[in-house]
């Protein structure tokens, strides 16, 4: 099996690559800037807003499946064009699909979110992926569209925000709640989607319910840090307009999948 994954020097899409090398599977990997970073990948330069430079990529690669990682949290056009464009050409070329999708299209709310629920932004980024989405489904609706939450692991964004809140340099909002995943059980449950049929949302995510904040101070539990130091604050407080409490119920996929999504608590105290 030939694999593209789109946003393969990205910190899931590089994940997705090593374990699918691990594999045994023949992986090209794209990158915009900074290069992919995976032994056994063949790189090639991507621009997804660039809808004729998708077609012919994956025209030359010709991959069994496709695994779109891409984003951009301020650039329509990446997130939302971008997955369009690659949806296209990836039913052109007669690939699987496995898009990857946010819990940020959601507004918030105390109840769980369930796998199919209607999207309900109420912030750029988030109407960015439920665009993607809404193209997506319409070009491929055998595609299917991993709906995941923070994604954890050394090296991520998440741990390092909490480690710069610890040394005073950030702030954690005590009022975001999300779902952690680490990024390898992400991207195993990527890769096991790969070769099967389930199409539509799905969500992928973490089954414990955890605020920013509270992440931060079980980061702290696993450097041993005093967590006295550690800066909080509420997105209200901070003027930031994002969804507040955003819960994935992933039970489905719990069902569905050989790996096993663990809670925050276990991937950084046990």
């Amino acid at each position: 099996m030939t694999l593209l994954v789109v946003g393969g020097s990205g910190f899931l899409g590089g994940e997705v690559c090593r374990q699918a090398v691990a594999a045994g599977r023949r992986v090209v990997g794209t990158y915009h800037s900074a290069a992919v970073a995976v032994p056994g990948v063949a790189a090639r330069r991507l621009d997804v807003t660039d809808r004729a430079a998708v077609r012919a990529l994956l025209t030359r690669v010709r991959p069994d499946a496709v695994v779109a990682t891409p984003y951009r949290y301020d650039d329509w056009a990446v997130t939302a064009d971008g997955a369009a464009h690659v949806a296209y050409a990836a039913a052109e070329v007669g690939a699987r699909l496995v898009h990857l999708s946010s819990d940020a299209l959601h507004a918030g709310r105390p109840a769980p979110y369930l796998d199919d629920e209607a999207p309900t932004p109420v912030y750029p980024y988030g109407a960015a992926k439920a665009a993607a989405e809404t193209a997506v489904r319409a070009i491929d609706p055998g595609a299917v569209l991993v709906r995941t939450s923070l994604i954890v692991g050394e090296g991520s964004k998440q741990i390092q925000l909490c480690r710069d809140a610890l040394a005073g340099r950030a702030s954690l909002f005590t009022d975001e709640v999300r779902c952690p995943i680490d990024v390898s059980d992400l991207a195993a449950a990527v890769l096991e989607l790969v070769p099967s049929d389930c199409a539509g949302p799905l969500n992928v995510a973490g089954p414990e319910a955890v605020s920013r904040a509270e992440l931060g101070l079980l980061v702290a539990r696993r450097l041993g840090v005093d967590p006295v130091g550690l800066k909080t604050t509420t997105a209200v407080a901070a003027g930031v307009c994002r969804p507040d409490e955003v819960r994935l119920d992933s039970s489905r996929a719990a069902g569905l999948l050989r790996t096993r999504l663990r809670g925050v608590t276990e991937l950084l105290i046990a």
